[in-house]
């Protein structure tokens, strides 16, 4: 007997859902949108957005890993740590929902 995969569990892991669901949290959004103009380091997100730095660096890695931003530069502290500034790759982000599949358009930054 074929087990039929439904829906979900097919969509769990097309990229262009991930994305959609990383859009729709308002936290993503907003560590997202913030780094379209300029390049920030985590805790500078972390200030600007009034988040946990914890909270910022998970975010920061899965809106990575979807490439949706970038390192646009590393810069060494007074410390002497290596800290990474984030890009947005996108500027614009449109979702259209209609028929069985979302279609999702994104702007280059």
């Amino acid at each position: 007997m074929l087990d039929k995969k439904s829906t979900y569990n097919l969509s769990q892991y097309d990229v262009t859902q991930q994305i959609i669901e990383t859009l729709a949290n308002v936290y993503s959004r907003a560590v997202l949108f913030c780094i379209i103009d300029k390049a920030k380091d985590a805790q500078t997100i972390a200030d600007d957005q009034k988040m946990s730095i914890s909270t910022v660096y998970k975010i920061l890695s899965q809106l990575e890993d979807l490439t949706l931003i970038e390192v646009d530069r590393y810069e060494i502290s007074d410390a002497g740590k290596k800290i990474k500034y984030y890009k947005s790759r996108i500027k614009k982000a449109e979702i259209i929902v209609g028929g069985n599949t979302p279609v999702l358009n994104l702007q280059s930054n």
